[in-house]
């Protein structure tokens, strides 16, 4: 057992201290395939988790962990094997030092604990003091079979990481303790927690090593060990990333982070704060050794003062504590050329055509599904609901149109709360079609925001963390906004001083009203640019492609804003029953002209025909 000043000296002795990689990924490619309790295999498959132990020391591993991530009385519970846990830990523990002695090396065992797997009070049935005795059962077999010190890890509930740390103090104070946390996508805790929070009691709690592991790859972990550096300066850190996110590839999960990836993090993590490294979820020998190699490459190391941490990636963008942005945000951001498809929620509970036509739709290259809601003021399904469906099961992502007509002030922030929740962070704020044209002309109209307002109110004021009144909501939103733009208004002159208000209140991006014109785009963009510069967000134009000579007579005599050349109606017309063909090649050729000054197209399928919007897109993405 090594104490927590012991453990220091060891890092100043070596710089840093190199931890293993992950022990259920490699296991799996060894184990046999109907192996469901992993810590078992240390009674079944000793030599397996063995030759595990010795593949990471080869790597340069000064610290292995052992075999019993969920060898703690529920998980091996439900194993039927909790009668088994002492002996689980015990051989473990001897498999470990069978390894070292192997090797000829000198490294330490960690005795490795995992969360209980079960839900704490006051969000599950389990209490404080009866996790604080399962972890003190694991920890006590642990230490008598004589690890050298104690990692905690992939905890997701504070309160669980807490619990486990005074258990290891009750049964043996003085040994060593990391104690790691893991972080969804948000940079907060599966419960909320910021980073910064999460140091600051696990020092106050005892932890020795403050630690975050598994999350996402080692961009996302570098950026949470600065926040945490930030809150506690004189805290020790260790970080044990997995190789990426997980992605499911023909029923694999595969990690995308090649070991060569993790050898340029290695000084990024030591340079920011880490003094102990190593891998998790997805890791291998393979990239532990890239890091150890290239840690060892270097003689002479600095170590980036707290005060001079920047929260920036490897591509120099601000990480703050937050959200990364949208898949639509970064591709606007980049520079990329969007396509947007606008999709109308259905009229009853029945969502498989939908799903099926969003599927067709993300698979032709469309990068992101726009839901109306309640078009032309008719009754439709929530396009909250919408959203999420077509984000999980279809894994596209969306953008929620959010009318302000019709809503006071409770419902415009309960309901952005709401879209937040379901991951839906994607806004396109409109006024909305007025009641009186739609199913129930009698139906409140009123609202208490006009769409700057609402802009304003999401920007500078969700997205920093306040509600309208000023009051905190905790932790901040990250809704990229877009705005209604229409290029073909009365008073031009109107239309900008209007987009101007919703640039000042923080818009993100604009979609307009469908064209039948290239000059449209490049006239409104010669009138802004007159009087106030370059537009400074993008523009992505809409377009809603004509299915019929009825179809262009009907748009161009009802809808208000839209107008169709007469060259183009008249091909319409002599298209006969050909008219969908035509107004496919027309919309191709309409974003040929425009591409050069939009930086996307919003198409508007008439008539849910989803498999025309497809053509077009398939045609618009090699143009």
């Amino acid at each position: 057992m090594i104490t927590r000043n012991e453990l220091i000296e060891l890092i100043n002795t070596n710089r840093a201290l190199f931890s293993d990689g992950a022990m259920g990924t490699v296991l799996s490619q060894r184990l046999p395939l109907n192996i469901t309790c992993f810590d078992c295999v240390n009674l079944t498959h000793p030599e397996i988790v063995e030759s595990v132990h010795q593949d990471y020391l080869k790597a340069g591993s000064d610290i292995i962990q052992t075999n019993t991530f969920g060898a703690n009385r529920f998980k091996l519970g439900a194993q039927g094997m909790d009668g088994k846990l002492e002996e689980i830990n015990h051989a473990a523990v001897e498999i470990a030092r069978r390894a070292i002695a192997a090797s000829g090396k000198s490294a330490l065992i960690a005795g490795d604990i995992g969360p209980l797997g079960v839900r704490l009070a006051p969000f599950g049935r389990v209490q404080l003091p009866e996790a604080r005795e399962a972890f003190a059962q694991q920890v006590t077999s642990l230490v008598n079979a004589g690890v050298d010190l104690i990692i905690i890890e992939t905890i997701t509930d504070l309160y669980e990481l807490v619990e486990a740390i005074s258990a290891v103090r009750e049964v043996a104070h003085d040994i060593a303790v990391i104690a790691s946390m893991t972080y969804t996508r948000d940079n907060r805790t599966l419960l909320g927690d910021p980073p910064s929070k999460v140091a600051l009691r696990l020092q106050e709690a005892g932890a020795d090593v403050l630690g975050v592991n598994c999350s996402g790859g080692p961009n996302q972990i570098l950026n949470l060990l600065k926040l945490m550096r930030q809150a506690a300066p004189d805290g020790v850190f260790s970080v044990m990333p997995n190789a990426g996110w997980p992605e499911q590839v023909e029923g694999r999960i595969m990690y995308p982070a090649a070991p060569e990836y993790f050898g340029k993090y290695a000084l990024s993590f030591w340079e920011a704060g880490a003094s102990v490294i190593g891998g998790c979820c997805g890791t291998t020998p393979a990239h532990i050794a890239a890091m150890v190699d290239t840690f060892k490459a270097v003689e002479k190391l600095v170590r980036t003062p707290v005060e001079q941490i920047s929260l920036r990636d490897q591509t120099g963008r601000e990480q703050p504590e937050a959200l990364p942005p949208t898949n639509l945000a970064q591709k606007l951001s980049d520079g990329k050329f969007v396509i947007a498809v606008e999709m109308d929620p259905p009229r009853g509970v029945v969502t498989h055509k939908l799903l099926a036509g969003a599927s067709l739709l993300a698979e032709a290259g469309a990068d992101v599904i726009d839901v109306a809601d309640s078009p032309m003021a008719r009754m439709r399904m929530s396009p909250w609901a919408v959203c999420s469906l077509l984000q999980r099961k279809i894994g596209v992502e969306t953008v929620l149109h959010f009318p302000t007509r019709g809503r006071n002030v409770l419902r415009v922030q309960g309901d952005l709360l709401a879209a937040h929740a379901l991951d839906v962070r994607n806004i396109f704020v409109v006024m909305g079609d007025p009641t009186s044209i739609g199913e129930y002309p009698d139906a409140m109209d009123n609202y208490d925001l006009v769409p700057s307002g609402l802009i304003k109110l999401i920007k500078q004021g969700f997205n920093a963390g306040l509600d309208l009144s000023g009051s905190d909501i905790g932790q901040p939103t990250s809704f990229f906004v877009g705005c209604a733009l229409n290029l073909n208004p009365a008073d031009m002159t109107s239309e900008i001083r209007n987009l101007r208000r919703k640039l000042k209140a923080g818009a993100d991006f604009i979609l307009t009203q469908p064209i039948y014109r290239p000059e449209l785009v490049t006239s409104f963009l010669q009138a802004y640019e007159a009087d106030h510069g370059t537009l400074p967000i993008p523009l992505i134009a809409g377009l809603l492609p004509l299915a019929s000579a009825r179809h262009a007579a009907f748009l161009q005599s009802e809808v208000p804003g839209i107008e169709i050349p007469i060259e183009t109606r008249e091909l319409m017309d002599n298209s006969g029953d050909q008219g969908a063909r035509t107004g496919i090649q027309l919309t191709i050729d309409l974003v040929r002209q425009i591409k050069p000054h939009v930086q996307g197209i919003y198409l508007m399928p008439a008539f849910q025909r989803y498999d025309y919007a497809a053509e077009i897109i398939s045609s618009v993405v090699t143009l």
